[in-house]
């Protein structure tokens, strides 16, 4: 009887590498012979970032990291096209950069409800493909509302920064870790694995720790 593989996951829903790297361990998992649960984890690629920003992805790294608008426009066109192979429509022109904290709170919110992996899907969706700002407790109250949550409930837990403990706790765990980048996953509490790596590696790593 095979065993259920633990694969913990920290991410944040606006790093595009970890929407890719996503995609790819979903189709390792699909073509593996065995039980695996997923916890994700919070973790922030922009530390410090202000919920409102004038500008989309490039003018965010340009502001914030100094990046040249050439450099990142070839940047940012490789990693579409790298995401359109894994049938992801990424579209950073319309993105809107933003501070995650409230986004990380709402999927701890969905996990208490038992429905983490869904929402972290949604939000990812929200800020790549529909161009939808994700920083915002109204913004994050109705993505809350689309997949089925009270109103009140979604309101409240973000107003009160119900969950905020949890997503410290999982940066604080980051920390502990070593975490510098992600994605980062980690397979069965001992495998760590850093970056969006593809299909074939994630399969590999899935086999060999359910055959230990």
């Amino acid at each position: 009887m095979s065993k259920t593989t633990k694969i913990d996951i920290w991410s944040d829903v606006q790093c595009g590498w970890c929407f890719i790297g996503k995609r790819r361990l979903e189709a390792a998992i699909e073509g593996f012979d065995g039980e695996v649960e997923i916890e994700y984890h919070s973790f922030e690629l922009a530390s410090g970032a202000p919920a409102e920003f004038d500008g989309a992805t490039k003018e965010f790294l340009h502001h914030y990291r100094g990046a040249p608008f050439a450099e990142t426009e070839r940047i940012l066109a490789k990693v579409t096209a790298i995401a359109a192979v894994e049938g992801l429509d990424f579209h950073f022109d319309r993105t809107h950069p933003t501070n995650t904290i409230l986004a990380h709170e709402l999927i701890h919110f969905a996990k208490s409800k038992g429905r983490q992996s869904e929402m972290n899907e949604r939000l990812s969706d929200a800020y790549f493909q529909r161009g939808e700002h994700i920083g915002r407790i109204p913004d994050l109250v109705e993505i809350g509302v689309e997949l089925g949550f009270d109103r009140d409930d979604v309101s409240a837990a973000l107003t009160e920064h119900r969950f905020l403990a949890d997503v410290r706790a999982d940066f604080a765990r980051a920390e502990e870790l070593g975490i510098r980048s992600i994605p980062f996953f980690v397979f069965d509490g001992r495998y760590g694995v850093s970056g969006a790596q593809s299909e074939d590696a994630y399969a590999r790593v899935l086999e060999q720790v359910n055959d230990r």
